[in-house]
């Protein structure tokens, strides 16, 4: 067994619930940074894209839903 697997299965189920959650908030975050910087709204008129605050957050929120 690799190293990182042995600590990974020596951890308490409720620390690696902990870091899964942690990981998926931060993939869901920058994915909708990502978003908001790739695609966008040129208008300003769309609700979610037109902000990077708005956009980054629904993208967590997004990634922590996931990460359950």
């Amino acid at each position: 067994m690799s190293a990182i697997k042995e600590k990974w299965m020596g951890m308490s189920v409720k620390k690696r619930r902990m870091i899964k959650r942690t990981a998926g908030l931060l993939i869901g975050a920058i994915g909708g940074f990502s978003y908001y910087a790739i695609i966008g709204c040129q208008s300003g008129s769309c609700p979610i894209t037109s902000n990077p605050w708005i956009s980054t957050g629904w993208g967590a929120l997004i990634g922590i839903t996931a990460a359950y």
